[in-house]
């Protein structure tokens, strides 16, 4: 399946295509959009489709705009449909995310709450664009936490890696890169942003697991 943010709407307004079994409206760039900072044209155009949406919210974004939104997106309140993107540091992510959650339970929303936690970047000295792995595991528990508190569902999280090992992250158990190596294997550029290497990845997979086991009441792996 693919996704993408819906950033160029006359492109994704020519690939609109109606399905003739159904008579639904679906955009066929892609399985699922992604939304970010949405006008009033962008969600005209996106309440027309049928496609499973993704829709991200930030610090900026208060209780009031997020159930606005989600009745222009899903005014039938259906279930897998949209999705909400959490894009928060750790810190903002447990004073804000809370009230937006509350918000969805008290009018009964039905969305699917993913984590988003590779959103922001740094710099090293000699000029190459970063993520740190700390931060990201850090955001990544503070969105399991919000949401074991709130009695609500971690429905997912968004990742940028590769199987490769490069040298774009830094941080890690067991991985060596750092701000002084990471030239060292290093293929990210203005259009592809630092992805985590396969050990970084499958950590990060192992520690999403052990907090689902937790949630579920079952044994830690072994």
């Amino acid at each position: 399946f693919t996704a993408h943010d819906c950033d160029l709407l006359p492109i994704e307004e020519a690939l609109t295509r109606k399905d003739s079994t159904t008579g639904k409206t679906y955009d066929c760039s892609a399985h699922m959009l992604f939304i970010k900072d949405p006008s009033a044209v962008d969600l005209e155009f996106i309440r027309g489709i049928n496609n499973p949406l993704g829709l991200k919210v930030t610090t900026g974004t208060t209780p009031e705009q997020l159930l606005d939104h989600i009745d222009t997106l899903n005014p039938l309140n259906v279930g897998g449909k949209l999705s909400i993107v959490v894009r928060m540091d750790a810190e903002s992510m447990r004073e804000h995310l809370p009230g937006l959650i509350r918000a969805t339970q008290r009018q009964n929303k039905c969305v699917l709450w993913l984590a988003d936690p590779m959103v922001y970047l740094e710099v090293t000295p000699d000029g190459h664009r970063i993520r740190d792995f700390d931060k990201i595991r850090s955001e990544l528990r503070a969105f399991f936490d919000v949401h074991e508190d709130m009695g609500s569902h971690p429905g997912g999280v968004r990742l940028e890696m590769t199987g490769k090992s490069v040298t774009e992250c830094v941080g890690g158990e067991g991985c060596d890169v750092t701000e002084e190596n990471v030239k060292d294997n290093y293929y990210a550029s203005p259009g592809c942003d630092p992805r985590l290497n396969g050990n970084q990845a499958v950590e990060l997979a192992f520690l999403v697991a052990e907090r689902m086991r937790k949630r579920a009441g079952l044994k830690p792996i072994q």
